[in-house]
């Protein structure tokens, strides 16, 4: 069992993201296994080092431990950080084109966001083939381009692709109707997040990945690429999002629940306790750390909620 943290360092931490910390951490530590921490720095405006320091503070202060990985790359798989990863995703998209399944793409709308998980609360558009080429399988660097600005694309086929998800259960998504042709490399030369993260997880030997249910259509297109390239796709574990008031998804926005303000009032098992309590860990919110917090914890424990509302 090796399981995943994979934050992006563009803010500080909110509860959101520290509940899918913990559910990964919990699940990789009750099975014995090992936890990465690994810092998807792919979008060179927003990211920052210092971003990732305090992730990297926020978690030992929450009692999350990690195995490999971090700013610093402790570990044999790294680097950990994917802003050093180019080459090893270059080396990938080469396999990838040689497949006759690429093509080039100027629709920079789409090509701005390529980078970002296309998480489903912030309105996925599926893309409509505007540049897919009449026919497929030429070589990609004798296509017929005006200009040198494009992005690279990967078609999908008009195919069903089932998965089981471990809280969610059976999955079954098309890749066309509902994912669509999507983007490995912006035109500015930015990776994108479904190409950087099959890599990654392939080659970082993960076997588990825990993240929001919001992320749950990226495991059929992640589960395409990885038999693209010839590696196993890990067990996929999506958890509730967790949602303020207005029942709109946590993000950096949400300041009140960041983690700078948080720590402000909470001790690392009072927060880790809140949390426990949330996922129907346990039965009420009483203060325990993440260690303790171990015997108790079971995927049979959290509910399939597609949210959950924090007061």
């Amino acid at each position: 069992m090796t399981g995943r943290f994979a934050p992006s360092p563009t803010g500080r931490m909110h509860l959101g993201n520290v509940f899918a910390a913990l559910i990964s951490w919990l699940s990789a530590r009750k099975e014995g296994g090992k936890w990465i921490l690994r810092i998807e720095d792919l979008d060179p405006q927003r990211s920052r080092i210092g971003h990732a320091r305090l992730i990297e503070d926020d978690l030992a202060w929450l009692g999350l431990d990690w195995d490999e990985g971090g700013v610093d790359g402790k570990g044999p798989n790294g680097p950990y950080c994917q802003s050093m990863r180019g080459e090893i995703y270059k080396e990938a998209l080469e396999k990838l084109q040689a497949t006759g399944l690429t093509y080039p793409c100027f629709c920079t709308r789409a090509d701005i966001m390529a980078t970002q998980a296309p998480h489903e609360s912030d309105g996925r558009v599926v893309y409509a083939g505007t540049c897919r080429p009449s026919r497929l399988g030429g070589s990609f660097d004798e296509a017929t381009v005006d200009r040198p600005e494009r992005a690279i694309r990967l078609f999908v086929p008009d195919k069903d692709m089932t998965f089981t998800d471990k809280l969610y259960g059976g999955q079954t998504v098309n890749l066309a109707a509902h994912c669509g042709d999507f983007v490995l490399r912006r035109a500015d030369g930015a990776w994108a997040y479904q190409l950087a993260v099959v890599i990654d997880d392939a080659l970082m030997g993960v076997t588990e990945v825990v993240r929001g249910s919001d992320l749950l259509l990226s495991s059929a297109q992640q589960i395409y690429l990885y038999d693209l390239l010839g590696y196993p796709a890990p067990q996929f574990a999506h958890v509730p999002l967790l949602c303020n008031e207005k029942g709109i998804r946590l993000s950096k926005r949400d300041s009140s629940l960041s983690m700078e303000e948080l720590r402000k009032e909470y001790t690392p098992s009072h927060l880790i306790g809140q949390l426990a309590y949330i996922a129907g860990i346990l039965p009420e919110p009483f203060p325990i750390s993440a260690q303790g917090l171990l015997p108790l914890f079971s995927w049979s424990a959290i509910l399939p909620h597609p949210a959950i509302t924090i007061d």
